[in-house]
């Protein structure tokens, strides 16, 4: 028996640390680690160990005879990985494998003071960073986050029925009462302190606020009502105090996504999934709401290229393959669609579309009966139409003769990408959307780095944050050691009572254990496994003890 890693994979490769005969891969120091939609495990030198399923954050490794019917194929996916590599070559000793030389790409001399740190965001980015800094130094940790709770993209990014993903956020959750940590969540930078004053109170600043905009279509029509960027609709079924729980109308039968990332079909898959389904992880109580009373059957995902250029990863598209009671689509409206299916080689994206039904879909029609969702390669959207608010989506049309055609619709949904947005104080770039830094340290800014999203743009998923927090955290702790940084002006103490003299509604880590406790509990009185507080006045009441978990 041999172990298989499956879709929930972070690639944050705790794996391939632990995994005694280097059978993972790409590790971290192969070219194509961060490159690839996963890490793999070769079948033909796993020992069984389980190791990997031991240390894995996110519950995505398992044995290939106990793989469920739906994730059945990850045995073969992980073996093709290593389909025509070279094997490694035999060590001459006993070990399992050639081991590397020991690395010490860090060196902090003996008489290295203890740092204070600030870091701003509590994502999985910043959270890196924070781990690395407890870890491998003596640093205190300043964890600051507008929000009123923590987690960033766990908690608001990963879809509700990606439970295993989101476990990811419990290891992070560890450093939260950490001893050398102070948590200032519900405070703003930019809006209750400046950067110039959080820099005088430590010695560097990490910034991790991540990608927070949706790229917008440039298409006309595109801000009429029932025009929402995917980000916006994610944020809703998520519980983001930032999004209202009746921002989004799903009285349509039919939606267009543009866009055919893992994010599209993420929210295509959450608008025709069960709704008893989706009960049994921890959706908004309002978005579970709306999609019980909802029409939508059918959702239409538009990839400008073909099947073989999808953007999505192999994974996601198996997940839609076995979602129960919906049915999946090509639409066949371009001859180079179907002929790249049939042409692609086994285990490439086209390829697991051979045996997904195709039909030349009749736009005139309403949808069919059941739930469905229809892929539409080489068609990109024109124009969201509509009178007041949207009706329909205008788009490209290989055989129409007029080169467009429209798909009647109540809702498009954008899901092209994401983007950072601009911080005041800092330098920032608006043709990428990032901050302007070399490794992880901030253009003209001494003392001040980036990490994640805002540093490197929306690409990477939760574990790739990891290598790029070690390259920023190496960058600071190297101008440390140089003595580049500036020492604190003010004490620690000192910024604790700047931040409640500016906002007297600041959330710590007693807190957040209390919005924890109160959320399980209303799970718990709902059966399920958690309701997630949705509004910023919820959750302070909750972290002050202000509301009681029952009401």
């Amino acid at each position: 028996m041999t172990y298989a890693i499956t879709q929930t994979c972070c690639s944050d490769a705790t794996c391939v640390s632990v995994c005694p005969v280097n059978c993972i891969h790409p590790t971290p120091d192969e070219a194509d680690f961060g490159r690839t939609e996963m890490l793999y495990i070769d079948p033909k030198s796993c020992i069984d160990c389980g190791a990997c399923a031991d240390a894995c954050p996110v519950d995505a490794v398992f044995p290939t005879d106990a793989l469920p019917a739906a994730q059945r194929e990850y045995g073969p996916l992980n073996a093709a990985y290593f389909a025509g590599r070279e094997p490694a070559a035999a060590p001459g000793g006993p070990n399992f494998h050639v081991w590397g030389g020991p690395s010490f790409e860090r060196s902090l001399p003996s008489d290295f003071g203890p740092l204070r740190v600030a870091v701003v965001g509590t994502g999985p980015a910043g959270m890196y960073a924070a781990e690395d800094l407890l870890l491998h130094t003596g640093a205190e940790v300043t964890l600051i986050d507008r929000l009123p709770v923590a987690g960033g993209l766990i908690r608001y990014g990963v879809a509700p029925d990606h439970r295993p993903t989101r476990k990811a956020g419990d290891a992070f959750a560890r450093f939260h009462t950490h001893p050398r940590v102070r948590m200032h969540l519900g405070l703003e930078v930019g809006r209750d302190i400046t950067p110039a004053e959080l820099a005088s109170h430590h010695d560097a600043v990490i910034y991790a606020v991540g990608a927070p905009a949706g790229r917008r279509l440039g298409i006309p029509g595109e801000d009429l009502p029932g025009s929402v960027c995917a980000s916006t609709f994610v944020s809703w079924y998520n519980a983001h105090p930032d999004v209202a729980a009746d921002a989004i109308d799903l009285s349509a039968e039919r939606v267009v996504v543009a866009g055919n990332g893992n994010v599209a079909l993420d929210v295509a898959r959450i608008l025709v999934s069960d709704p008893a389904a989706l009960a049994a992880g921890d959706i908004a109580g309002h978005a579970l709401h709306a999609l019980r009373a909802g029409a939508v059957r059918e959702v239409v995902v538009l990839g400008r290229r073909g099947p073989e250029d999808a953007a999505y990863t192999r994974s996601e598209l198996l997940a839609l393959k076995h979602l129960p009671g919906v049915d999946l689509v090509v639409d066949d409206h371009d001859p180079r669609v179907g002929a790249a299916i049939d042409a692609a080689p086994p285990g490439e994206r086209a390829a697991l579309l051979t045996g997904v039904a195709r039909e030349r879909v009749d736009w005139s029609l309403p949808p069919s009966a059941g739930r469905r969702i229809v892929f539409r390669f080489h068609s990109s959207p024109l124009e969201a139409l509509g009178d007041g608010t949207v009706t329909g989506v205008r788009v490209t049309e290989a055989r129409s003769g007029m080169g467009a055609r429209e798909i009647p619709a109540g809702m498009l949904l954008s899901a092209v990408g994401q983007r950072g947005v601009a911080l005041a104080g800092l330098p920032f770039d608006e043709a990428s959307g990032t901050v302007p830094h070399v490794a992880g340290r901030v253009t003209d800014r001494p003392g001040t780095y980036v990490v994640g999203w805002i540093k490197r743009g929306p690409s990477g998923g939760i574990g790739a944050n990891r290598t790029c927090a070690a390259e920023t955290v190496g960058a600071l702790l190297e101008d440390a050691v140089g003595g580049t940084l500036a020492p604190p002006e003010h004490g620690a103490k000192a910024f604790q009572r700047l931040a409640r003299r500016r906002n007297r509604e600041i959330v710590d880590a007693r807190g957040l254990a209390r919005i924890e406790r109160t959320e399980l509990a209303l799970g718990r009185r709902d059966g399920r496994p958690r309701l997630k507080l949705a509004t910023t006045s919820e959750l302070v009441a909750a972290a002050k003890g202000r509301r009681r978990a029952a009401s």
